[in-house]
């Protein structure tokens, strides 16, 4: 598309940091006031990394959840009057007085929030994936592009890009330590999240949320909820998106089991076709907990690159390197994302990587258009769809 080509070009990168002349100026001693939006086990999990390890107060929160909403009011003492109820909710949070939002909702949600964010003049945190199509995507683009026009900083939650010891790799691997990649081997195995969030009695939209990351609609299919993990590090080592991608997978018959929620495919066998004649064989399950590893191996004609999501970072072959024999990057990498967030804020120097997160979740995207259809796909081809998910949730339970 041309109106985002230097962007669609672009080689993934490091974070944007403006200069501090440039930047509107934050009192370095003030207390930075967040908004949380969804307050399920993400947002409750996330939320108090805010205040232990930055120092900042959730003064707010919004969802169409009241007994998670209650719940987490209850946890961080937030007082009734900015305990945001409903469908718009999370609208009238972004609105009120506070300095930033975190947003924690069903990746559905995550494009429409963030553009309220913005809209109201608030720095924006949050999860990833961004948006479950490709109009989504856009729009969290053309957010993130108003947000730096503002000098707000608007950042999302990718915790290997923070690592060292993955920055470390990636440095070694632009460098030349593995030669010419040539090939990639990127997957991510996982047995079933959990079971049905669903009880009995309980209204049919309402399970669907509850059971949102199974579900096709409200978190993109597991390969764009979950599976972008190791995706976004493949762009990040190759330095760039796929141009095209051929793929296959599907759902196994989970009727009669305590694991049959959603529609979510749970597996997926992608060929994805990166510049310069490179190719990454992408696979994914969710059916079992006999093999569980988030891997992405970058193989040149010097050597290897291993890397494993939570596990060990290493090169083997003519320039050996141990990076790490397991990496905290679950829970350090958001730590780490938080502190960097709330620092960028308190110091008026706004900072960004929603160009790079966008890409990847296009390239997710791509790998489950081209399974879907059984056939290749096109990233431009795939970048032209106008097809825009809806769901039919009252979003108010």
């Amino acid at each position: 598309m041309s109106e985002r080509r230097d962007f669609l070009k672009a080689a993934g990168a490091g974070l944007m940091i403006l200069k501090p002349e440039t930047a509107f100026g934050y009192q370095a001693n003030s207390t930075v006031e967040v908004g949380l939006i969804g307050c399920g086990g993400r947002g409750n999990w996330i939320a108090p990394f805010f205040v232990e390890y930055t120092g900042a107060r959730v003064v707010a929160l919004a969802d169409v959840v009241k007994a998670n909403l209650e719940s987490t009011q209850a946890k961080f003492k937030v007082e009734n009057s900015r305990s945001y109820y409903g469908p718009d909710s999370g609208k009238q949070l972004a609105e009120s007085k506070l300095d930033a939002i975190v947003i924690e909702t069903p990746t559905y949600f995550h494009a429409e929030q963030a553009k309220w964010g913005v809209d109201a003049g608030k720095h924006v945190y949050m999860a990833k994936p961004m948006a479950v199509d490709v109009p989504g995507c856009k729009s969290v683009l053309a957010s993130g592009d108003r947000a730096r026009q503002k000098k707000l900083t608007f950042y999302v939650d990718f915790q290997t890009r923070v690592r060292e010891v993955y920055k470390e790799a990636a440095t070694r691997i632009f460098r030349g330590d593995i030669g010419k990649p040539a090939f990639a081997q990127v997957y991510y195995y996982a047995s079933r999240p959990s079971k049905d969030k669903g009880t009995p009695g309980m209204e049919p939209g309402q399970r669907r949320m509850s059971n949102f990351y199974m579900d096709k609609v409200l978190g993109g299919d597991i390969i764009v909820e979950q599976n972008i993990h190791v995706i976004d590090v493949a762009n990040w080592f190759l330095q760039g998106h796929p141009v095209k991608a051929y793929g296959s997978g599907g759902r196994t018959d989970w009727s009669g089991t305590a694991y049959d929620a959603g529609d979510a495919w749970d597996h997926f066998l992608v060929q994805f076709f990166y510049p310069n004649g490179v190719q990454a064989d992408f696979s994914s399950h969710q059916l079992n907990g006999g093999y569980s590893d988030l891997c992405v191996r970058i193989v040149g004609i010097d050597g290897c690159a291993d890397t494993h999501y939570g596990g060990m970072l290493r090169i083997a072959g003519k320039n050996n390197w141990m990076g790490a024999e397991k990496d905290d990057t679950f829970k350090g990498g958001a730590v780490e994302n938080v502190k960097l967030f709330i620092a960028a804020v308190k110091a008026g120097q706004p900072i960004y990587n929603y160009e790079e997160s966008i890409r990847s979740n296009l390239t997710a995207i791509l790998g489950r258009t081209a399974a879907y259809k059984n056939r290749e796909v096109t990233w431009d081809e795939m970048m032209k769809s106008e097809e825009k998910w809806t769901h039919d949730l009252k979003l108010r339970w």
